[in-house]
């Protein structure tokens, strides 16, 4: 075999996401791009804040000597310092650029936390539904997923679950709210109550637990609501981001890592995700993204216009019978398959054009995923197909 043994069985096991996005291909150069209604894959279509353009031409006009050129491993301290102003506000405490450290992306972010902290056969708790990738990082050093399943009516933390789970091989519980990707929010009651667990278990097997908290949607929050900051709750936490959702720049893999500067050996852990950082090959988050983000911690996108696709989604969904929890924030829907094998739903959805990608591809078959991070005109085209699909599945309201 020309590869490991390893990565061929992850390649077959790979994420449904990409496959989905593949199949789209496949039938828009059948049909054409109008006619396929493609909800894979969580590629933002808006376009980043105005702000972004006007720093992006500033810094084109007036360029800084050596603005191309390495920095320190952790990162620009200008976009560091920036980073923790807007986390000392959220978290009502001082959290300082040196809590900090710039990376290609929350996925390289994980990366970097999981080399830290993780000896070989160490486990790491995962919530379903889940982003399938945390099996893949967690694996990358030597790690073991264990999953836990959320409250399966709401979606929301069952904190009873997790501490059930709990060994003395326990080293991290990964988290993500709002949810990728049921769009759920975990509430301040659910977080303090996971914190007080955690800092129980952590007394009973005498070992550091950390809580990551993956939060590239944490901007994209509806109704109202806001996503409580982590380190409140739990004081060995580690918050992980992009800026690929709130500011719409998934292609230029810049986003942070954050730790709780009151977890026990915060300096020690700094040092050793600054060196991780270098050793697996992220060497420096990329140094124009980094000058620009800089300058907008406190913008976003148009978070209006993803509330309008969700309840355009959601309101006409549940109508043809389709059931599912209301997302609070993130931009998923994630409905029950109205048939018991997802996958055989997701299949029927092709006939009509519709591409989706199964609840099995986030650990939690019976669901599906919906991403209506796209125009709203193909939502607005699509509604009409999804008719044919729920009376092919036989719902009651179609």
């Amino acid at each position: 075999m020309p590869i490991a043994t390893k990565i061929a069985g992850h390649i077959s096991k790979s994420s449904w996401i990409r496959k989905m996005f593949e199949e789209g291909e496949r039938l828009r150069q059948i049909h054409g791009a109008d006619n396929v209604y493609d909800f894979t894959i969580g590629n933002p279509d808006t376009e980043p804040p105005e702000q972004f353009r006007e720093e992006l031409l500033k810094l084109a006009q007036n360029p800084v000597p050596g603005m191309h050129r390495y920095m320190s491993n952790a990162g620009y301290a200008e976009t560091r310092g920036a980073v923790a102003e807007v986390l000392s506000e959220a978290a009502g405490f001082e959290v300082k650029a040196d809590h900090v450290i710039m990376t290609c992306g929350a996925g390289g972010a994980l990366n970097v936390v999981l080399k830290t902290i993780l000896n070989p056969g160490e486990e790491v708790i995962i919530l379903a539904p889940y982003f399938v990738e945390y099996k893949f990082y967690i694996d990358n050093h030597g790690g073991v997923p264990r999953e836990v399943w959320t409250d399966r009516e709401t979606f929301q933390l069952d904190v009873a679950a997790i501490e059930a789970a709990m060994t003395t091989k326990t080293r991290a519980i990964i988290i993500c709210s709002p949810n990728n990707p049921t769009g759920v929010i975990y509430p301040e009651e659910s977080l303090a109550a996971l914190g007080e667990m955690v800092a129980r278990m952590e007394r009973r097997f005498d070992r550091q637990i950390y809580v990551i908290s993956d939060e590239p949607y944490a901007r994209i929050s509806y109704d109202g609501k806001q996503v409580p900051n982590i380190f409140r709750f739990v004081q060995s936490s580690v918050i992980v981001t992009s800026h690929s959702k709130d500011l719409a720049l998934p292609g230029e893999r810049i986003g942070y890592l954050a730790a709780n500067p009151r977890a026990r050996g915060v300096e020690q852990f700094m040092e050793g995700a600054v060196f991780s950082n270098r050793v697996l090959g992220f060497v420096n988050a990329p140094a124009l993204m980094q000058r620009l983000v800089a300058k907008l911690q406190r913008s976003s996108v148009d978070i209006g216009e993803y509330q309008a696709k969700r309840d355009l989604f959601y309101d006409n969904l549940t109508a043809m019978g389709f059931r599912m929890v209301k997302p609070d924030g993130a931009f998923y829907l994630f409905p029950q398959s109205p048939l018991a094998d997802d996958v055989a739903f997701v299949t029927m959805a092709q006939k009509h054009r519709i591409l989706l990608v199964p609840g099995a591809g986030f650990g939690a078959p019976g669901f599906f995923r919906i991403a209506y991070c796209v125009d709203r005109g193909v939502i607005e085209r699509s509604l009409p197909a999804w008719r044919e699909l729920a009376r092919d599945a036989g719902l009651a309201g179609a």
